[in-house]
Formats: structure tokens, C-alpha cells, sequence
């Protein structure tokens, strides 16, 4: 089994599942509409009230977690942690409440999750398709083929914001809808020409905001529940004549998500207006369906993050015989130092294998050229923590240590540098490492052993050698070599 977790701008929702051999079927689904967005102040920062709610939320989630045997575990968060200026102030209690990490996931990667959901619930191979995501934060704009993805784009516009700003102290007006309209349209209208209808074949909607427009039109005699500009006219007209959110009866929607259907109603009408979309199909698919594909497929070995490295490494002209030169040699060192698990192990290796990337802009600074690029890359299948990690590692890379220093508590992450550091003289000096002849260690201090004649056999190590010893002296460990015969 299989569990993802959403930490949404509007609800916090669960989903347990397991592949059954053609499909992930769903055993348990959980949500609590906390309108984590709604918590933000002026200043951009969550209040103690938002951050409390979040933290009980999760440690509900964590006893229904441990009901299930679940082999892998997902927790993801999206626009408003991404923007929340004090997202530092939740993660650590979220986290500990939940039990495991959580993963602060670009729009882009959002985008992609969702519509990985998407693509592996539906069973027409090679079908061209455009996928709309609305969601408390963000809208997300996918086009496809099959299971390729073609195009992705986030929008900071989502539901919970669109709905104050719009509906002030819940006022349903025809100008404040006529505006909720024309500001959709204004952030969608550059991005419009490549989501065009000669580019798709059908056009889905996975959000829950979606699905419950859907039903609000159908279960209201409002129209027959397809998403089409006529039926969400006359629900917005509906809206209108009703006059306030509080005053909203709409059958199959529940009180508190009443506020989320105005706005997203406003939002999707200019989607389709923009789009020129005839037809919506809204579909129970989307970003937790898209994260426990992405857990299936990790498993068996098709990592969608092994080709955005190697991606990387092209786009900006890499040495891949360099890089897996240093690669190679960098597993095996890291494995020497004995690393108490592999949380580092991949990302390590990842590093490794983009440790030059910034020569395409410096060879001089190319180590702080290349984190830099890591970090802020679009990197498919990558959270923020993991980039910022490798990116890290590659600063490391050479130089002095301070600047990655404060990493050093983690003794893991110490060792990765190391070995890191390491690998990469040794590529440099055209070393072809015997491991035989080299041992090393890694506790309270460095210990390097080496057969006696090894640095006379390759004699520019020993210049980098006392580079490196003076290098771990700066932050207080100490580096000992030691010759044997």
C-alpha cells in the first residue's frame, strides 16, 4: 500500500491505496477543509491559529496511517506553504505530527504530479489532452499526450484568495463577478496560445473544485453537470440572485466549501473563455492519485528523477565521461565512511553526476554557478528540499567549508562532502583509484590511509591533499593521513 498526503491551500486530504496490477484503487480517503490560505496575514506570514489547526489536522491523519500496512508514505505541500513567509514555523511541528517528511513541492512539479494522476486513470494511449487543475492557491494548466507531458504552467490564482477579493464578507454581485472574471482572464491570456483547441482533443478538470461545480449544475437543475460556459453562466447567475455566499443552498455541496465554488466558478469561467474550451470533463484523478503513481513507479525502478539529472547535465553541456568518472568514485568513498542510512546516497550520486554544470557559465566559479543552476532548475520529480540538498553538495564541492558548514551537525551530510571533495581531486589529478590502496574514515576527525608509495605515484594529490587538511581545520575537524607500507 501506498499513502499521499496533500497539504492544500484549502483542505489537508488523504489518500491509501495499492496497485492491483492494472490500476491504484483507493482504500481510504480523508480531508479536512482547514483553508490553510485563508490563515495568511498581510505580511505573507501563517497566524499561530493556521499552524495549529495544520499540526492537529496531521496528527489525525497519523492515527489513520497507522492503521494501514503501508510500505511508502507521501506528504506534499503546495502554494501556500511554497509563499508563506514563515512556512519554517510549521514544517518542523507538521512534520512531527504527521511522522514522516514533508515535501514543499514546486507549481511546475505539481502540475506534473496532477497530471501523472491524470493520464494513469485514463485509458486511451496517446490521447492529446489538456488538464486544468484549480486549486486554494494555484491553478495548474497541463498539456499531454499519453502519458508525456508536453507542457506545464502554474498560476498564482487560486480560490481561496479569488473569493475574498471578489466577494468581500461574502457579497455576490454581478460586478464583483464580472471583475473575478476579467482578472482570470488578464493572468491567463499571454499564457493562452499554446492550451488552444487545435492543440488536445479533450479537456479535463481534476480538482475538487471542479468535480463539485459539476454537481452544484446538476444537482441544482442548473443544467445536465458538464462543464460548458452555458451551464456555469447559470450557476453564476444563480449566485448572483441569491446574493451572499451564507445565503447559498446548493444541493451536494457542503456549507464550508460553498465560498471555494464562487471563486473557483470565476476562475474556471475565464479558463474557458481564455481556452476557448467547448466541454470540461471533470475526473476523480489528480495530484494525491498522481503521488502514489510516482511511489508505484519509484519502486519499480523508473525514477522520473534520473532523466531530469541527466537532462540537466546535457542541457548545459556536461562532461558525462568527467561526471561519471566522479560518480562512480564517489559511491564508493561514500560507502567507505559508513553513512548511518542512505538518506544522501542518490542525491550524492545526482550531485556527482552535475557537479560540473556551471562550466557552461565560468570555469573558475563553476561550483557556485552549478548550485545555483540546481537549485532553481525546473527538475521534474524533484522537491525543493531535494534541489536545495544537491545544490548544496555542488557548493561543497570546493573550496572553503564554511559556507556549507552549518550542514555539519548532520554527520551523513559531513560525509557526503567529503567523499564529494574527494572524488572530485581525484578525477582532476587523472587518479584510477585502486581501493585497495585507499582507506578512509569519517568520525570526530578524518582518517585517510594510504599505501606508502601512493602519493609518489600520483604527486599532485599531495598538493591537494594539504589543501583539503587545511580546508576541514577551518571548521574544527581534524584531517589525518596516514602512510603504510
Amino acid at each position: 500500500m501506498f499513502a499521499a498526503v496533500d497539504l492544500g491551500s484549502n483542505s489537508f486530504r488523504l489518500h491509501i491505496g495499492h496497485h492491483d496490477g492494472d490500476a491504484i484503487k483507493v482504500v481510504k480517503s480523508a480531508r479536512d477543509p482547514i483553508r490553510l490560505a485563508a490563515g495568511l496575514d498581510a505580511d505573507g506570514n501563517l497566524s499561530p491559529a493556521a499552524i495549529q489547526s495544520a499540526v492537529n489536522c496531521l496528527a489525525r491523519f497519523r492515527e489513520i496511517l497507522n492503521a494501514y500496512p503501508i510500505i511508502a508514505v507521501r506528504v506534499v505541500a503546495t502554494n501556500t506553504v511554497r509563499i508563506a513567509k514563515n512556512a519554517g514555523a510549521l514544517l518542523p511541528a507538521a512534520e512531527a505530527a504527521i511522522g514522516y517528511p514533508i515535501e514543499v513541492i514546486s507549481g511546475l512539479e505539481e502540475g506534473r504530479l496532477i497530471y501523472m494522476g491524470v493520464s494513469n486513470s485514463i485509458a486511451i494511449p496517446g490521447e492529446r489532452r489538456l488538464v486544468l487543475d484549480i486549486g486554494g492557491g494555484s491553478t495548474e494548466v497541463i498539456l499531454g499526450r499519453g502519458h508525456e507531458i508536453v507542457k506545464v504552467e502554474s498560476f498564482a490564482i487560486g480560490t481561496v484568495k479569488h473569493s475574498a477579493i471578489f466577494f468581500p464578507d461574502g457579497q455576490i454581485s454581478a460586478a464583483g463577478f464580472d471583475a473575478a472574471i476579467l482578472s482570470a482572464r488578464s493572468l491567463f491570456e499571454d499564457a493562452a496560445p499554446p492550451y488552444q483547441p487545435e492543440h488536445w482533443r479533450t479537456a479535463y478538470g481534476s480538482s475538487g473544485t471542479m468535480r463539485a461545480i459539476s454537481d452544484a449544475i446538476h444537482k441544482n437543475g442548473l443544467g445536465d453537470g458538464s462543464i460548458t460556459l452555458k451551464n456555469l453562466n447559470s450557476l453564476r447567475r444563480y449566485c448572483e440572485q441569491t446574493g451572499h455566499i451564507s445565503a447559498l443552498e446548493l444541493n451536494g455541496i457542503k456549507p464550508e466549501r460553498v465560498a471555494m465554488v464562487v471563486g473557483g466558478l470565476a476562475i474556471l469561467i475565464g479558463l474557458l473563455e481564455e481556452f476557448n474550451i467547448q466541454v470540461l470533463h471533470p475526473i476523480e484523478a489528480g495530484l494525491r492519485m498522481g503521488v502514489m503513481w510516482d511511489m508505484y513507479l519509484r519502486s519499480t525502478k523508473r525514477d522520473r528523477r534520473e532523466q531530469s539529472v541527466h537532462t540537466v547535465a546535457s542541457l548545459f553541456h556536461a562532461d558525462m565521461s568527467r561526471a561519471n568518472r566522479v560518480a562512480e568514485m564517489v559511491r564508493s568513498l561514500y560507502l567507505q565512511l559508513k553513512p548511518s542510512s542512505d538518506a544522501y546516497t542518490r542525491h550524492l550520486y545526482w550531485s556527482a553526476l552535475m557537479h560540473e554544470v556551471g562550466m557552461v557559465v565560468s570555469h573558475t566559479s563553476y561550483h557556485k554557478h552549478g548550485a545555483y543552476m540546481v537549485e532553481n532548475a525546473d527538475m521534474a520529480g524533484f522537491t525543493t528540499r531535494e534541489q536545495r540538498t544537491m545544490s548544496k553538495l555542488i557548493l561543497s564541492q570546493k573550496g572553503n567549508l564554511r559556507k556549507i558548514s552549518d550542514g555539519f551537525s548532520d554527520l551523513d551530510f559531513a560525509k557526503a562532502v567529503l567523499a564529494l571533495r574527494l572524488a572530485v581531486t581525484l578525477m582532476h589529478s587523472r587518479v584510477e583509484l585502486d581501493y585497495a590502496d585507499f582507506r578512509l574514515k569519517m568520525k570526530s576527525k578524518i582518517e585517510l590511509e594510504i599505501r606508502q608509495d601512493w602519493v609518489s605515484l600520483h604527486p599532485t594529490v599531495a598538493f591537494w591533499l594539504q589543501k583539503e587538511i587545511e580546508c576541514w581545520r577551518e571548521v574544527g575537524v581534524e584531517f589525518l593521513v596516514k602512510a603504510n607500507v
